[in-house]
């Protein structure tokens, strides 16, 4: 069956095949917490960065963000996702907003975005949009940090995206200063994924 006659759950790229994995229960890629690497690079920031989180699904950091006086939104196209993030949220200071991150305009000037299984769950042909938006949202010396699924998985999602493929896509228009493996993955990224940090020329 090729992929333009896939129903609608099927397809990665619509929102509906997220609705039936957050309207199942069924969300391996749910930590349940908030990762370690990701923690200790907020508490390293000397002030607040109005941060987006696209794909944001449960939303735990957006939570942590928001404890701390962090101005933070949350993103997703999912309205499953968006339903499950706000009884995780409960009152938190959190901008949620059900949205396509491709054309989803900020309230305000982003200057961290934080990826997390939001690149992974996207098919590849939409990689080089994401590269595109993510330098668009970003102004000079922004922030994008996070965890990426660094294999060779064609399959998924989650997608894997080899090191000169993450390169391409970001190299043109940010620097990378971080990058280092990840211990507490859970199952479904373990020793496959990175942390990584890429500010905006």
């Amino acid at each position: 069956m090729s992929e333009s006659v896939k129903p609608p759950e099927q397809r990665p790229e619509h929102p509906d095949f997220w609705c039936k994995r957050f309207g199942e229960g069924i969300t391996p890629w749910d930590a349940g917490k908030v990762p370690d690497a990701f923690a200790e690079f907020i508490s390293r920031q000397p002030v607040p960065l109005s941060t987006l989180i696209p794909g944001c699904g449960s939303a735990w950091e957006a939570a942590h963000l928001a404890d701390i006086g962090w101005p933070v939104t949350a993103l997703d196209f999912s309205p499953a996702a968006i339903e499950k993030a706000r009884e995780i949220l409960g009152s938190a200071p959190v901008d949620l907003v059900c949205a396509d991150f491709f054309t989803f305009v900020p309230a305000r000037p982003i200057g961290l975005i934080y990826e997390r299984a939001f690149l992974c769950a996207l098919p590849r042909k939409l990689w080089d949009d994401w590269g595109r938006r993510i330098a668009e949202l970003l102004p000079s010396g922004g922030i994008l940090a996070g965890f990426f699924f660094v294999c060779d998985q064609p399959k998924g999602p989650p997608f894997g995206i080899l090191p000169d493929q993450l390169s391409q896509l970001l190299a043109p228009n940010f620097t990378q200063l971080a990058d280092s493996p990840v211990t507490d993955s859970i199952p479904v990224f373990a020793e496959r994924e990175r942390w990584q940090v890429w500010q905006r020329h």
